[in-house]
């Protein structure tokens, strides 16, 4: 008896479920953070076969039993504008600032935040951090904070110093934010992908996840023109695992890039942030930052889907980011 494209959505129910599937198999896939049958229907037959070192043509069948048992159709232009009124803000602190990204930091996407040292990305970081545990009346999401530390900047002292100044329990704020250092790009890689095991197993209420800094370990690890390739790839892989879990969790990714001097430009400013055209089209929001005199700082918005490029000023102090004061 020929089974219909019914009889095989109905069978399938988990990636347990597909063919050539066995217990070694799905471990790895959920390691590598394959959890639905979604993921393996819109993943390729090469990176199933990197992943778990399947046969290329059980991969192949895989993802075509996935693809018959998921509804892959299209949305009308209305569906998707009723989808995007569960997106949330988070308040950065500074009206300005909000106003250049459209209300605040937005779920769903990935903001990136580059600019020098000394440019207030990690404090802006920060400041989300405490914000994003307020109410939903007072600018944040009520959500808790996985933060990925890759230079070793974290600073518990500054996230109590914030929460303080909002008149906040700034130990009640700390046992929010899940901190992890990354010792390695792969490191970096398998943080980023662990935390749905701990939305999962936890139950954690996550809202927003910091990389400070994305590039800093793919950049000390791959040095030279000889590695560039194989840098941008795993820097790709690492962008796509983002963007799934801000778009299966509806949170937040706010990431910190570095910059680099770019000789070839002799007109203008000639900072550019790393990881090129790679970071660019996978970032949601870009915003380029820059140190002014005392406190004052100005961003200014890159790339956007939907909104102007402009500038906005705000003020680092010892309250946090705020408005700049007259």
């Amino acid at each position: 008896m020929v089974k219909t494209e019914k009889d095989v959505k109905t069978e399938i129910k988990t990636i347990a479920d597909l063919p050539g599937i066995g217990a070694t198999t799905l471990q790895k896939l959920g390691d590598a953070g394959f959890n639905d049958i979604m993921s393996i229907a819109t993943t390729s037959p090469s990176i199933l076969v990197d992943t778990t070192g399947m046969l290329k043509a059980t991969a192949t069948k895989a993802i075509a039993v996935a693809r018959s048992a998921v509804e892959l159709g299209f949305q009308t232009g209305d569906e998707v504008l009723e989808k995007r009124t569960a997106t949330g803000k988070i308040k950065t602190g500074s009206t300005e600032l909000d106003r250049l990204l459209g209300g605040g930091i937005e779920t769903g996407g990935l903001s990136e935040f580059f600019g020098e040292f000394g440019s207030s990305k990690s404090q802006i970081g920060f400041q989300l951090c405490v914000n994003v545990q307020l109410p939903i009346e007072q600018g944040g999401l009520d959500g808790d904070v996985v933060f990925i530390d890759t230079e070793g900047t974290f600073r518990p002292e500054r996230i109590k110093q914030m929460a303080d100044a909002k008149g906040l329990n700034s130990d009640a704020i700390l046992k929010r934010i899940h901190v992890a250092r990354a010792f390695s790009s792969d490191h970096q890689m398998l943080l980023a992908e662990k935390i749905d095991d701990l939305i999962k197993k936890d139950n954690k209420k996550i809202k927003l996840l910091v990389v400070d800094s994305l590039t800093s370990l793919f950049r000390s690890e791959y040095a030279g023109r000889g590695t560039l390739a194989d840098r941008q790839q795993k820097i790709n892989k690492h962008l796509r695992t983002l963007q799934r879990t801000a778009d299966k969790y509806n949170l937040a990714v706010y990431m910190t890039n570095q910059v680099m001097a770019n000789p070839a430009i002799f007109f203008g400013n000639p900072t550019t942030a790393i990881g090129g055209h790679i970071i660019g089209h996978a970032s949601t929001y870009r915003v380029y930052l820059r140190k002014s005199k005392g406190g004052k700082r100005i961003a200014r918005m890159i790339d956007s889907p939907h909104l102007p490029e402009g500038e906005a000023v705000f003020e680092v102090s010892n309250e946090g980011i705020t408005d700049l004061k007259q």
